[in-house]
């Protein structure tokens, strides 16, 4: 063969095998809350296993364990041999942003970026400052605190490129709605008992690119508008997703009483229905046509959607409802091969057929739950408030694989990186690996 030709080949099976390296890399990241898809899932369909450990303790497994200060409940994300996550003191006055290296645990960066002077009071121990998770891509990380603080970093010279403290919201019982990134837009959610609106901002810059108020109709207002009780009914701490519905691109992100699509780009109101619950948590997922939100406290539902409606679908596009305790107030469900699986928060785990509504199973698993469960490795992991993970097979039949336990309890949901899961309890961050 020719020279020439030989070193041809020679340079394209180089370029094939550091691009296929790349988007290996790629695809084992953790860059936002739930996952790369936002809905939790790790393996997808026909890729192989990644190895992940069924079991582990204190002594098993644990490749590494690094303490973490103050109070923190957002989701670590991991990209480019980095963990990042947020932290808080306790009385809410110093907010601040840490990096750790992925294979060693080494604090490479722990700043305050945010200080307020008098936050609001959290009431009860349901919330903490620093619940919403950040979301990083190559280069640039964002991490938020709600109505206290979003800022950009470089996270090679960790130095702050953009940061706001000017986006208002009585969170009353704290922060809880994590970032979400899409295209050049970095999406905030900030439902108050004084505000509620969706804003876009732009991620190089933090300027606003468009915000858009709430329009449900209130249930805490007398006939002449006046605010007759202050508390609950008017927040949500949900995560939006956006989704392609006949060529647009539509943001999806329920709020109290009333869930909504939006334009992504615009911030333009599609459609909304009207669902009679408040203080959403769970992030929606969507697949096989439908939607899928839970709607809150109170008249709490599991709904599915379908998303091509226009104003209010209410009674048009609700294809199913489910009602019951099984439901969480915090946990997100999982959508896989046709079937959702919720973890309520007082431990019941259940199956249901996502395209009727029918629940194939219901099974406790002792505990309470917030942290969203993750599918990996033909396994559905679920970590509860008291350290225990319990290891789910998916299927129409209720089995657990096994359970382990860590020292202390998790809000923050797993995270997976490669053969490893990453994963937060209520005071250290470990890594989880065989």
């Amino acid at each position: 063969m020719h020279r020439s030709i030989i070193v041809f080949f020679f340079m394209v099976t180089l370029i094939l095998f550091f691009h296929s390296g790349t988007a290996l890399a790629a695809s084992t990241d953790w860059p936002e809350f739930r996952g790369p898809s936002g809905n939790g899932i790790v393996t997808q369909a026909g890729e192989a296993p990644r190895g992940l450990p069924l079991q582990w303790s204190e002594t098993e497994n644990v490749k590494w364990k690094t303490e973490v200060h103050d109070k923190g409940w957002s989701t670590p994300v991991v990209l480019g041999g980095q963990v990042w996550m947020t932290t808080a003191t306790e009385d809410g006055h110093d907010f601040f942003a840490v990096c750790a290296d992925a294979e060693t645990g080494k604090i490479l960066f722990d700043q305050k970026l945010f200080h307020s002077d008098s936050p609001e009071p959290l009431g009860q121990d349901v919330n903490c400052y620093a619940s919403p998770s950040p979301v990083i891509e190559p280069g640039r990380v964002w991490v938020n605190f709600g109505s206290y603080g979003t800022a950009c970093l470089d996270t090679k010279t960790f130095k702050v490129i953009w940061q706001r403290a000017d986006l208002p919201c009585r969170h009353y019982r704290g922060p809880g709605s994590s970032l979400y990134l899409w295209k050049d837009l970095l999406y905030l959610t900030m439902d108050g008992i004084d505000v509620e609106y969706v804003a876009a901002l732009d991620k190089n810059t933090g300027k606003t690119v468009w915000k858009t108020d709430r329009t449900s109709a209130w249930q805490d207002v007398d006939e002449k508008g006046q605010m007759i009780r202050i508390g609950d009914f008017r927040k949500a701490f949900t995560t939006p997703l956006v989704i392609e519905v006949n060529g647009v691109s539509q943001l999806i992100s329920p709020g109290s009483y009333t869930a909504y699509a939006y334009d992504a780009l615009t911030g333009a109101e599609i459609w909304r229905v009207r669902h009679g619950a408040y203080s959403p948590a769970p992030r929606p997922v969507f697949g096989n046509g439908l939607l899928y939100i839970v709607n809150g406290r109170g008249k709490i539902a599991l709904y599915a959607i379908r998303p091509d409606g226009k104003g209010d679908v209410t009674d048009t596009n609700i294809v199913w409802r489910f009602e019951g305790k099984t439901i969480p107030n915090e946990s997100s469900p999982l959508l896989l091969d046709g079937l959702l699986y919720l973890v309520s928060n007082d431990g019941a785990a259940t199956c249901l057929d996502a395209a009727t509504g029918a629940q194939v199973w219901s099974e406790k698993t002792g505990g309470n739950y917030v942290a969203s469960p993750v599918y990996a490795d033909g396994r559905i992991y679920c970590c509860n408030t008291k350290g225990k993970t319990v290891v789910l097979k998916p299927g129409r039949n209720f089995e657990t694989l096994a359970t382990s336990t860590l020292d202390d309890g998790f809000m923050s949901s797993p995270a997976v990186a490669g053969k490893a899961l990453f994963l937060r309890t209520k005071s250290a961050l470990y890594r989880i690996e065989q």
